[in-house]
């Protein structure tokens, strides 16, 4: 069962003493390289930014990204600000985007190359990939792999995973690594903060291109995410971003998120209820049910 854990975030000498404003933020304590509950994330750091530019104290309502947690969260009124959800995601009102990635091969270098769904050698390979349930539906990369009927040499990690370990996601990319699978396809910021971490050395590639003749995407825009009413917090925080842009750009880079040009003008198209429901499927986090 998810509780929630209110704690305040590590001191920054650039805010207020407490009792003045907060910016109160709903992140999940154990999903590096997003968040934790030490801040070790790069939302965490992008959080702490704009914190101080809004003079503001920095305080968390911890709470596992599962089933409900927009509902139970941001909607309760537990916190006021959800990082990290794709532009037009429709339960909330999104911010402009702060930046855009892109779901990527991971493998080991000097090994088999993969840079295309269509290259044959998918058929042979042991291929790794976060799936939500059983019936492996949820993420793009299961559908693309499906569509071509790469089916019985894909191998799928939970992206609930063990809660009782650090980062429960980090699994598939440790997986490469080992040599259990021989490539992954997941969500870059994710991958591309892990694989700087293994022992061995793996090549992080972009899945090409931004869709798949599947039907599915492979790039996303990421804003943050208010109450739908809470219009005046989103145009502040749109002011924010534009002016922090520089700084948010380099707390990606060093987290090793590959950065697709494009994802800080502006928002996507507005989203209907099943353009809504593609989104919350094809990215690790809100394909877990976020609402």
């Amino acid at each position: 069962m998810a509780v929630a854990d209110t704690r305040a975030a590590a001191p920054d000498s650039r805010l207020p003493t407490p009792g003045s404003r907060q910016f109160r933020v709903c992140a999940d304590p154990n999903n590096l390289p997003f968040s934790n509950a030490k801040g070790e994330g790069f939302e965490n750091k992008i959080a702490e930014l704009l914190a101080g530019d809004l003079r503001a104290t920095l305080r968390y309502t911890w709470q596992p990204q599962r089933r409900g947690f927009v509902r139970t969260t941001l909607n309760a009124g537990a916190c006021d600000v959800i990082m990290g959800v794709p532009s037009g995601y429709d339960p909330v009102r999104t911010t402009r985007p702060y930046y855009r990635s892109t779901y990527v091969f991971v493998y080991r270098q000097g090994g088999v190359r993969v840079t295309s769904l269509a290259d044959t050698v998918l058929r042979r390979l042991r291929i790794g990939i976060h799936v939500v349930g059983d019936d492996y539906q949820n993420p793009p990369p299961a559908q693309a792999l499906a569509a071509r009927g790469i089916i019985d040499n894909v191998v799928g990690y939970s992206i609930y995973g063990d809660y009782s370990e650090p980062n429960p996601p980090a699994r598939l990319i440790e997986a490469v690594a080992r040599g259990d699978v021989d490539v992954a396809i997941a969500w870059g910021p994710l991958a591309g903060y892990f694989a700087k971490r293994q022992r061995v050395p793996l090549a992080v590639v972009p899945v090409p291109p931004a869709s798949d003749v599947s039907g599915q995407r492979w790039t996303f825009s990421i804003a943050m995410g208010v109450r739908r009413r809470d219009q005046a917090l989103a145009a502040e925080l749109d002011r924010l971003l534009a002016q922090e842009r520089e700084g948010i750009q380099r707390i990606l880079t060093d987290y090793g998120v590959p950065l697709v040009s494009g994802g800080e003008r502006g928002t996507e198209a507005p989203s209907d209820g099943a353009r809504d429901r593609r989104i919350r499927r094809r990215l690790p986090g809100l394909g877990q049910g976020w609402r």
